[in-house]
């Protein structure tokens, strides 16, 4: 049913209401219109760079989880770019931060119950700048990959399937992308990072957090080689003070603005993760 309901949509709806002057199509160029980055060089109390990670890749200026976007993080030198993965209905990882296909392709239906061929006729008809990048498929993981062979900017990857038996793909992907030194697996699933770790003793990993506990943090250094990476908002100066004393890394997410990053700073952070900050 959901097959012939997508294909309607891309034949009869998407050409009208998103054709070039169409007020749909005029209403979502608005709401996508790209954003500049914003540069810490800026702040006076920031002497030191931070590192940085780029949510969902440089999503302010290309579409989120898209390759462009990750291109673009590794040309304007980030730290570490971040994507999100779930499974296809036949096991291939795809880059989506959404449970459902709609968030960027106009269509119906959940990632984990399309397969990856009907995935890949869909084409992105939103995010940041879409309209510039009119034939753009949704990425593999592989495809993702590849964007940082050669590069200085790390991968990360967030595991959003709750999936433990397809763990090792991802692993041997990396792998074989002679990326194992420089990707980092990230999930809010303690499970699924204690399974990876069983996999591979050295693989950089960061736990995601809501707030931070001590619980979380014994957790997080039980795993060896493991980060913590919470929400900024969610947590006082006391915990993030504490959790830095206790020599676990810290990332916090997500921080847009150079008075909250300048705040992180004097607390002693030198990890974010953002959506406009650059060095």
């Amino acid at each position: 049913m959901l097959t012939w309901i997508n294909r309607i949509i891309t034949a009869v709806l998407v050409p009208i209401f998103m054709s070039a002057n169409s007020p749909v199509f005029l209403l979502q160029q608005q709401m996508n219109r790209p954003k500049d980055l914003i540069s810490l060089s800026e702040s006076t109390v920031i002497t030191e760079p931070m590192l940085i990670t780029a949510h969902r890749g440089v999503n302010a200026q290309a579409p989120e989880n898209s390759i462009p976007s990750y291109e673009l993080a590794t040309e304007h030198g980030y730290y570490s770019a971040e994507c999100d993965i779930r499974l296809t209905k036949d096991n291939v990882w795809v880059l989506s931060h959404d449970p459902f296909v709609s968030k960027c392709f106009w269509q119906v239906g959940l990632v984990s119950r399309t397969d990856f061929a009907s995935l890949r006729s869909f084409t992105y008809k939103t995010g940041t700048n879409f309209w510039n990048y009119p034939d753009m498929q949704i990425p593999t993981l592989d495809e993702f990959l590849d964007v940082f062979v050669g590069s200085e900017t790390r991968p990360q990857i967030e595991i959003k399937s709750s999936d433990y038996d397809s763990l090792h793909t991802v692993l041997e992907a990396v792998r074989s992308k002679g990326l194992m030194d420089k990707a980092i697996i990230i999930s809010f699933d303690l499970k699924q990072l204690q399974i990876i770790r069983e996999q591979d003793p050295d693989v950089e990993l960061w736990y995601l957090v809501y707030a931070i506990t001590q619980k979380k943090i014994d957790e997080a250094k039980a795993l060896g080689n493991c980060w913590l990476s919470a929400d900024r908002k969610l947590n006082s100066e006391k915990m993030i003070r504490s959790t830095l004393s206790q020599d676990v890394g810290l990332s916090l997410w997500t921080v847009n603005s150079i008075a909250d990053a300048e705040k992180l700073y004097e607390m002693g952070v030198r990890y974010i993760e953002t959506d406009r900050l650059c060095n």
